[in-house]
C-alpha cells in the first residue's frame, strides 16, 4: 500500500478532536515556557498589568507561529522519520490546516507586538523572523544555534522597550538571554539527533553529535545564569548559579535516557534566571 503524504490526509470532522490536534502542532511545551517567561520578564521590568497582558499575547502569537510552521515545514521529514506522536504524521491534522493557523497567529503577531511600541515591536517580530528562518533553511546548517540566540535575546529588549522611555535592558541580560537560546537549542535537537542525519539534516548540533552535546549543554545554560550573577553579585546570584548547574548537568546526563530532560533543563534554567531577575530587579538595570 502506497504512503499518504501528510499534506492530502484528511482532518478529523469533530471539532474538538481536531482542535487539539491543532493545538499539539505549535509544540506546546515550548510555547508556554517561553510565554510564562516573557510574563515574567514583565513583571520583573515593572510593567503593568494591561502592559504585561499585550507583551505576552504578542508573545504567545508569535510562539504559536512559530511553533505551526515547524510542524507544516518538518512534516515529509517526520514522516519519513516514523514521529507519529506529531498530530500531522497520524493524521489528526492537515499540513495546509497547520499552515493557515501558522499564517493567521503571524497575522495577529504583527500588530500585538507593535501595539507594544514601535521599537518594542520591531526588535520582537525581528526575533519571530529569525524563528521562521530557521524553521525554512537554518536548521539544516551550522548557523542553526543563530535563531535561537536572536529570538531569546530579543526578548529582555522587547520587554523593556514597551516601558516608558523605552530603556534597553542591560548587555549582561541580552547576552545571558542568547546562552539560554543556545542552550534550548542543544536540548531541543539533542533527541532527535540520530534521525536528522538519517534524513540529512546538518544542523550546528546534528554536526557535533549526541555525546559532544550532552557535554556541551550545561555550558551556555550555566554561563548565563553567572552573566546575571555578576551583574549584581550577592548571595541569590551564588544560589541561582548553584540551581543552575545541578539542573544544567543532571539534564544533560538524563538525556541519555530520557529524551525531553535535556531540553526542560534549558527551561529549568531559564525559569532560575528569571526569578533571579524579579529578586534583584536588574532587567532595565
Amino acid at each position: 500500500m502506497s504512503r499518504v503524504d501528510a499534506s492530502e490526509q484528511p482532518v478529523p470532522a469533530l471539532w474538538p478532536r481536531g482542535a487539539a490536534a491543532l493545538l499539539g502542532s505549535c509544540h506546546p511545551g515550548p510555547t508556554a515556557a517561553v510565554t510564562l517567561l516573557v510574563a515574567g520578564l514583565a513583571v520583573a521590568a515593572g510593567r503593568s498589568g494591561p502592559g504585561t497582558a499585550l507583551a505576552v499575547a504578542a508573545v504567545l502569537t508569535g510562539q504559536l507561529s512559530v511553533g505551526w510552521s515547524n510542524d507544516a515545514v518538518d512534516a515529509a521529514r517526520d514522516t519519513a522519520a516514523g514521529r507519529t506522536a506529531k498530530p500531522v504524521v497520524g493524521g489528526a491534522v492537515g499540513v495546509r490546516t497547520v499552515w493557515t493557523a501558522a499564517l493567521a497567529a503571524l497575522a495577529l503577531c504583527v500588530p500585538l507586538s507593535l501595539g507594544c511600541g514601535p521599537l518594542a515591536g520591531a526588535v520582537h517580530l525581528a526575533g519571530v523572523a529569525a524563528a521562521w528562518a530557521y524553521n525554512l533553511r537554518l536548521k539544516r546548517t551550522v548557523l542553526s544555534w543563530l535563531p535561537y540566540a536572536v529570538g531569546f535575546a530579543s526578548l529582555p529588549a522587547f520587554v523593556t522597550l514597551g516601558l516608558p522611555g523605552r530603556p534597553w535592558p542591560p548587555w549582561w541580560v541580552t547576552a545571558a538571554a542568547a546562552l539560554v537560546g543556545v542552550g534550548a537549542h542543544l536540548g531541543n535537537v539533542l533527541p532527535d539527533i540520530a534521525s536528522d542525519l538519517a534524513l540529512g539534516v546538518r544542523g550546528w548540533p546534528q554536526r557535533l553529535g549526541p555525546d559532544t552535546v550532552r557535554l556541551l549543554l550545561p555550558v551556555p545554560l550555566v554561563a548565563a545564569t553567572v552573566l546575571l550573577a555578576l551583574g549584581r553579585p550577592d548571595a541569590l546570584g551564588a544560589a541561582a548559579v548553584a540551581l543552575a548547574l545541578g539542573a544544567a548537568v543532571g539534564g544533560a546526563l538524563r538525556g541519555r535516557h530520557r529524551p525531553g530532560a535535556a531540553f526542560l533543563a534549558a527551561v529549568v534554567v531559564a525559569g532560575v534566571d528569571v526569578a533571579l531577575l524579579l529578586a534583584q530587579g536588574a532587567v532595565r538595570g
